[in-house]
């Protein structure tokens, strides 16, 4: 669920035509070898664990929590180490008025650890007029980055390792723990408090980085949306700058992956100047869990 600054590629009209086939085929390779070093990085920093889990553990939490991890966990279920996603769907290429407007087809793969937390998605958006733009959001091993190019090529946005950029990849993080839900657990570093009886408030820390976001739950347990204040993003009118504004996801279509329950949709909006703008609507078509011994 990245931030939504692909808006700024609409001035690139003809920059995918503009790029030349050997410049595109060796930018490409280079993306795809960057991509590689960053999920070794990824799964070299990960921890093994035979962890399962014991629902008799749970008492302690607030009891919206209880609800949800009873329904999604089974007793005995192995606390997932590592996941591979695949994703399609559609980004919102710029801000506006219109939330039915301005909707461009994606595909990503995502891999997740959560021993230490991270995270690599590399997507496709298929902009129009400007081309297919290349994507890769990363949390890896508490280094944050963000970068975005047409075909491979030509830059439109390079955030690197930053206080904010990683605060918000981890919020980011957190709120996508929803799709392999043992990462939510106590045991995975996350601490849970009572907010009331359908809202509980999740805060995780990696090295410095300390963030915490809003759960909704069902009265049946399922997580039905994620909310924080004051999410970290670029300020668009002064590059290299960072501002805070409310950002949220919701979830839907649960189904039983791998022994759990978890939601299949999501949807992930901004509030700017009062105003929801949602900018990503996804889709996990498919999910690959691993523990401890690959399984």
């Amino acid at each position: 669920m990245p931030a939504p600054w692909v808006r700024r590629t609409a001035v690139l009209f003809g920059a995918g035509a503009a790029a030349g086939a050997v410049g595109v085929a060796v930018a490409g390779r280079r993306w795809h070898t960057e991509t590689h070093r960053l999920l070794t990085e990824l799964s070299g920093g990960a921890s093994e664990s035979a962890r399962t889990v014991r629902l008799q553990n749970l008492a302690a939490l607030p009891a919206p929590v209880q609800r949800y991890f009873r329904l999604v966990l089974r007793e005995g279920q192995p606390y997932i180490t590592r996941a591979v996603m695949t994703q399609q769907g559609e980004f919102r290429s710029k801000e506006s008025g219109n939330p039915d407007g301005d909707w461009q087809p994606f595909t990503a793969t995502q891999v997740f650890t959560t021993s230490p937390p991270g995270f690599v998605w590399d997507a496709r958006i298929t902009m129009s007029p400007a081309g297919t733009i290349w994507v890769r959001d990363g949390y890896v091993r508490g280094q944050a980055s963000m970068l975005g190019a047409v075909l491979a090529t030509i830059p439109v946005v390079r955030e690197l390792d930053a206080p904010e950029l990683r605060e918000g990849a981890l919020l980011r993080y957190l709120a996508e723990a929803v799709w392999i839900p043992t990462a939510l657990l106590p045991e995975s570093g996350v601490r849970w408090s009572e907010m009331d009886h359908s809202h509980a408030r999740a805060t995780l820390t990696d090295d410095s980085t300390v963030v915490s976001l809003e759960f909704e739950f069902a009265a049946d347990g399922r997580v039905l949306s994620t909310f924080t204040p004051d999410r970290p993003r670029s300020d668009p009118r002064n590059k290299g700058r960072y501002t805070t504004a409310p950002w949220g996801g919701r979830y839907g279509q649960y189904q039983e992956r791998d022994g759990m329950q978890v939601p299949t949709e999501s949807e992930v909006y901004w509030i700017i100047a009062g105003r929801e703008q949602p900018y990503y609507r996804g889709r996990n078509v498919s999910a690959k869990y691993e523990d401890r011994q690959g399984l």
